[in-house]
């Protein structure tokens, strides 16, 4: 269920996230263009409705999207996707979920979840930049699937090979999108090579 996006695009744009030059106004704005191409690779397939549109020269048969998309960051890195990813799908509807990561343990814990209703039948997009020991994203995904998320593909701009693992063994049924699987996690649990702490960078509290 591992999707690597090999657009050109993204790798482009992902290069410049990781460079260690890179100011926080256009770390945003990269962060921004990179959300659009996966947003759009993970939405690849969601249900379309035929219709018809009237062009100033008549009428012509046309596709819409026919499923409800809700979009759920997980804070505070994950706000930094959510401005790129409502450009892509302005009518969705929007979760966030709070999630902590301790940083001597890197288990991931609840403080705060605010969920759209009626997700069932909705296409989820759990956004959160960075896949690195999977804890944060398992423990998200345990909070969509009790709210009843039976669709749902996590998006990720770099991950680590423990991450995927660990996605896959919790939840082998939920797609994961991402440009790359870096090499690993370092004793902190960063990835490397990585991009550095991409909630510090995007908000400039390096």
């Amino acid at each position: 269920m591992l999707h690597l996006v090999t657009h050109p695009l993204v790798h482009d744009c992902l290069a410049e996230l990781r460079d260690a030059r890179t100011p926080p106004e256009r770390f945003r704005v990269l962060a921004n263009r990179v959300s659009v191409l996966l947003g759009a690779e993970a939405l690849r397939d969601v249900p379309m409705a035929e219709g018809t549109v009237e062009t100033p020269l008549g009428p012509s048969p046309c596709r819409r999207v026919a499923a409800d998309v809700v979009i759920a960051p997980v804070l505070r890195a994950g706000l930094g996707m959510l401005p790129g990813m409502l450009e892509l799908v302005p009518n969705a509807r929007v979760g966030h979920l709070g999630l902590q990561r301790d940083e001597r343990t890197a288990v991931a814990s609840q403080y705060y979840a605010k969920l759209p209703p009626d997700i069932q039948e909705s296409y989820v997009l759990l956004i959160d930049p960075m896949l690195a020991t999977g804890g944060s994203a398992v423990a998200a995904l345990d909070v969509l699937t009790r709210a009843g998320a039976r669709h749902v593909r996590l998006v990720c701009i770099v991950a680590a090979p423990e991450g995927v693992a660990a996605v896959e063994k919790a939840y082998p049924g939920v797609p994961i999108f991402t440009p790359v699987v870096d090499r690993e996690l370092n004793a902190h649990k960063f990835i490397v090579p990585g991009l550095g702490d991409f909630g510090d960078r995007l908000f400039g509290t390096v």
